[in-house]
């Protein structure tokens, strides 16, 4: 088995505010990242498949179809947008990079199959990097 990386990039902006909370506890946790007008990230996105070489082709993920899937459930929803008003996967959610990460993982998962039919690469992780400093992942297992 073989696992293959591939990366890209998008741009959005958000604010980190939760309703349930007062303006104060906003603040105290979300800092900065609270400004009522929001702020921007250059997002870098690491998709991992694990699958097994081609005999033919030598290739254990094909290339051509993951970065299509990723560009239309990924970079066509997100890039560019306000996550907070633009997408409907952060009406009720904050739309923290924890929560982005998740939210790709799950569009992943729901249309693997069929971008990879029958015995294909297994979709294993995201990582999904905001700043330098900020890093997350999860793996395909870890959500339904």
């Amino acid at each position: 088995m073989m696992r293959v990386t591939r990366r890209y990039r998008f741009s959005a902006s958000h604010r980190l505010h939760a309703p349930a909370l007062d303006h104060e506890e906003n603040r105290r946790i979300y800092g900065k990242c609270n400004n009522p007008y929001g702020h921007g990230h250059d997002y870098v996105l690491e998709v991992s498949a694990r699958g097994k070489p081609d005999g033919r082709t030598g290739l254990a993920v094909d290339r051509a179809r993951l970065d299509a899937l990723v560009r239309r459930e990924v970079v066509e929803t997100f890039d560019r947008r306000n996550l907070n008003t633009e997408c409907a996967a952060f009406r009720d959610d904050v739309p923290t990079s924890e929560n982005l990460g998740l939210e790709i993982m799950r569009r992943l998962k729901r249309n693997w199959a069929a971008a990879f039919p029958g015995e294909g690469p297994r979709l294993e992780k995201v990582a999904l990097a905001e700043t330098a400093r900020n890093r997350f992942q999860i793996t395909a297992d870890e959500i339904e």
